[in-house]
């Protein structure tokens, strides 16, 4: 798995962000960007070149859903690997998301143990 591969962090929650940072940090992952919601996520996706993306479900105005969906009907990017963070664990949220193509899903509240797993996991398959 290449660590120093670029990784967008996406959530309009500040302190989520240095969280999901930090613990980046902690699994060697430092080239790592942020975005506060999925319009300013998706402008530097289609700027960038980034190996994965790591985004929140909830967010205005544009969802994480929202943001996957635009990504996986963007040529360029539709092979980018995402991972899904939201505090809900409903059936139909988890449907959703593997409907639009998510990579992978992660259920708050989860530790760089969690992450690094799904990364894994994410990166095997990428």
């Amino acid at each position: 798995m290449d660590k120093s591969m670029n990784v967008l962090i996406v959530d309009d929650y500040k302190t989520m962000l240095r969280i999901i940072r930090n613990l980046l940090k902690q699994l060697d992952f430092n080239n790592v960007e942020e975005a506060t919601d999925g319009q300013e996520a998706l402008a530097k996706l289609r700027a960038g070149n980034f190996g994965l993306v790591i985004s929140d479900w909830n967010m205005q105005p544009m969802t994480g859903l929202d943001l996957l969906k635009e990504v996986r009907a963007d040529a360029r990017l539709k092979d980018l690997p995402f991972i899904m963070i939201t505090a809900e664990s409903k059936t139909e949220n988890v449907v959703a998301a593997k409907a639009a193509g998510v990579s992978n899903y992660i259920v708050k509240p989860f530790n760089a143990e969690t992450l690094r797993d799904k990364i894994e996991k994410v990166m095997a398959h990428a």
